[in-house]
């Protein structure tokens, strides 16, 4: 039953409530664990130490959220021994109130250099040189500054395997939170879709999709973008607002964060009763996903899903390849602390599909000019196939089953 332009805001908001009951934040135990990981990795491929730039891979091994910025703040973890970190000296007690894995800290005054710093740590700890493997989001200043730094005695790579390796297989408690967050984010687009009505602007439904994150998440949306009619042929969007009237495509793309961890949901539909042309096209959109769901199979490479949902547009007369109209894109991307992050659904990636890994499918249509159809859930890989976190839409007006 359709449920699309049937409340009022007011009756919208009042209707949802804290959907975060009983989620539980990764357990400290589970940090420590990812380190034991990490340095088991570490000793097998030659690592002396691991260099951890704030941001996701520095929650993820230490359970330390901190945002990135100009100033040198990171975890060191040492192939045998206890992590430590590197922070500014007026920073050390806010560091200290954010940690949860407690450890020694070296820091740096703002007149010094912070990579000098960071090369006298690890020499005090015995680590005079070897392989260093830096976080792959390091910035470049840092890892330049590293480089002219650490002298010669370094050998510096990127640790983009290990990263892959133990952030790609997500764990119970892992998995739960996501299906929590992509629970609350399908109750705010049902409730997004209810409140439409012609004249309503996309910033108005914008607004909207943030309070009711915040009612049902206790945060505030993390991304949100709302097209109606042309515009949804942009798949991330205009610059400009748009006004809703009978006919039009609307397309609702949004997604929180619950404890670190992310939801992505897409939803498209018509406003009013669909055309027998944008029926079709919907259908097409909807096939091509589940072609997509239905091809992730353990031990194939994650290609396979691509290669699904494309052979299924191009069987529908779209494309071939990227060509629009089709799908210009990727029809999905890893999710967890980071929306996007890997392993990403493309072609070409050989990598093997596994129990834990996390995948969005949204094998976008685009036909330039006239309108885009996304359709967007996420499932995971268990030992016996995919499951997805949010249903697929049972029909255009039909938006999640339940």
């Amino acid at each position: 039953m359709s449920t699309i332009g049937t409340q009022t805001q007011e009756q919208a908001l009042g209707a949802l409530s804290d959907m975060t009951g009983g989620a539980k934040p990764v357990a400290v135990e589970e940090f420590r664990q990812r380190l034991a990981r990490a340095q088991s990795w570490m000793k097998q491929n030659d690592c002396a130490a691991l260099y951890l730039h704030a941001g996701t891979n520095l929650y993820y091994f230490t359970g330390l959220e901190w945002n990135p910025s100009e100033r040198m703040v990171a975890g060191v973890v040492p192939a045998s021994g206890e992590p430590y970190y590197v922070c500014p000296r007026f920073e050390i007690d806010t560091l200290k109130d954010y940690w949860q894995l407690p450890g020694d800290v070296v820091t740096w005054e703002e007149h010094e250099v912070p990579g000098q710093i960071l090369h006298r740590s690890l020499v005090d700890r015995g680590i005079a040189g070897g392989g260093l493997r830096v976080d792959p989001t390091t910035p470049f200043f840092i890892l330049d500054g590293m480089r002219r730094n650490l002298g010669d005695g370094y050998r510096i790579e990127i640790a983009t395997p290990l990263v892959d390796m133990t952030r790609g297989r997500k764990t119970a408690s892992e998995l739960a939170l996501i299906k929590r967050s992509h629970e609350i984010t399908a109750e705010v687009i049902k409730a997004a879709a209810s409140i439409l009505k012609p004249g309503i602007t996309t910033t108005e439904v914008g607004r909207f999709i943030n309070q009711a994150h915040r009612k049902t998440a206790g945060v505030d949306s993390f991304f949100v973008i709302v097209l109606f009619g042309v515009a949804t042929s942009f798949p991330h969007g205009v610059k400009d607002p748009q006004t809703l009237k009978e006919g039009d495509w609307v397309l609702i793309d949004t997604g929180c964060r619950l404890h670190g961890y992310h939801s992505d949901i897409t939803r498209t539909f018509v406003f009013g009763k669909p055309t027998a042309d944008q029926q079709k096209a919907w259908d097409v959109e909807k096939a091509a996903q589940v072609a997509g769901f239905a091809a992730a199979k353990n031990g194939l490479p994650c290609s396979v899903v691509d290669d699904a949902a494309r052979k299924s547009l191009e069987s529908n007369g779209y494309g071939p390849d990227y060509k629009l109209p089709g799908l210009p894109h990727r029809t999905g991307h890893g999710c967890g602390l980071d929306i996007h992050e890997a392993p990403y659904v493309v072609r070409g990636n050989s990598q093997l599909l596994e129990t834990g890994m996390v995948f969005s499918c949204e094998p976008t249509l685009i036909v330039p000019g006239k309108f885009g159809v996304r359709l967007e859930d996420h499932f995971h890989m268990t030992d016996s196939g995919p499951e997805w976190f949010t249903m697929p839409s049972p029909s255009m007006h039909e938006m999640f089953v339940g």
